[in-house]
């Protein structure tokens, strides 16, 4: 059996699963939480962002292990100094910058700096979370683009 078949599906699926996530709060949530009356929706966006947050952190865990294993098992390492595959810069560096979001900063942090923005302009507060999401899912979906483009040779 090849493993690294298995990897690069588990790489793929946890990939959607997270980016589709994305998708649904940044697309969907988001801007119906801003027609709610700006008190209800902390207590909503918390609950879901738990939850959601807690499957991203897994799939983003999922995305390292399987995509260190293709870089193993396919001896990929050397791509890292080559030009023609930048585009795998592009993908680990939003993985990186989800990464420190997810584990570093969100649990830490976000939650605490958005209750006390809120308690100051909870219509304010829901925006800048809504821009941050918005900027997220754009460097993501690109990621993705060009990552599929250039695992099927665009670039070389």
């Amino acid at each position: 059996m090849d493993w690294g078949i298995v990897a690069r599906g588990l790489h793929v699926v946890a990939v959607v699963v997270w980016i589709g996530g994305v998708w649904f709060v940044t697309t969907v949530l988001l801007p119906r939480l801003q027609r709610e009356r700006p008190d209800t929706w902390i207590e909503e966006f918390r609950a879901i962002e738990r939850r959601f947050g807690a499957q991203a952190r897994a799939c983003v865990a999922v995305v390292l292990l399987s995509g260190l294993y293709m870089l193993y098992a396919y001896r990929m390492w050397n791509r890292f100094t080559q030009a023609a595959f930048w585009w795998m810069h592009v993908m680990i560096g939003v993985w990186l910058l989800f990464a420190v979001l997810l584990f570093a900063v969100e649990p830490i942090a976000s939650h605490r700096q958005i209750g006390q923005r809120a308690a100051g302009n909870l219509r304010r507060a829901l925006g800048r979370v809504l821009a941050l999401h918005r900027l997220l899912l754009a460097l993501s979906i690109v990621a993705v683009f060009i990552s599929i483009c250039g695992a099927h040779g665009l670039f070389y």
